[in-house]
């Protein structure tokens, strides 16, 4: 009798943390006029801003095409992915030596390229292709910025 008091109230407390933590995994999901008005502000930011701006639009990007998968919008989910890259390689193309926050950007598409490699591994056999384009095209834009963190 006294084991089952103190596991009861440790499975109450869990089954409560779950539930809120699903609840607050949801509202972390970018929604198409969140992504919008980022990808408006990356493109009329400063240069020194502007790839710090790309790699968080994209990393936004990214969970929004995890969800859509999840979802079964599997033509959303593609389009976001080809969006990505777009801007995969506008991040390349935007990155200076004096970038503003260089490091957090790396941060943010090493974090970015480990989610697509999450879904590369569920995803079907005709979606990989195009993920692991992406995928390709995330990682060589993090290589790029961590190439220009350490030439500083």
């Amino acid at each position: 009798m006294r084991t089952m008091v103190p596991s009861a109230v440790f499975l109450a407390l869990s089954l409560a943390f779950v539930q809120a933590h699903a609840a607050s995994s949801n509202a972390d999901i970018p929604n198409q006029q969140a992504l919008d008005a980022l990808e408006a502000k990356a493109s009329q930011a400063m240069p020194r801003e502007q790839s710090y701006l790309y790699a968080k639009l994209v990393r936004q990007m990214t969970e929004l095409s995890l969800n859509q998968y999840q979802a079964g919008n599997v033509g959303t989910a593609k389009g976001l992915l080809k969006r990505i890259q777009k801007f995969s390689s506008t991040i390349c193309r935007s990155l200076t030596g004096k970038d503003k926050r260089l490091k957090n950007t790396e941060i943010l598409l090493r974090q970015t390229a480990f989610r697509l490699n999450e879904l590369l591994h569920a995803s079907d056999y005709q979606d990989r292709l195009l993920l692991e384009q992406t995928l390709a095209q995330v990682n060589q834009a993090d290589h790029a910025a961590m190439m220009s963190v350490f030439s500083k």
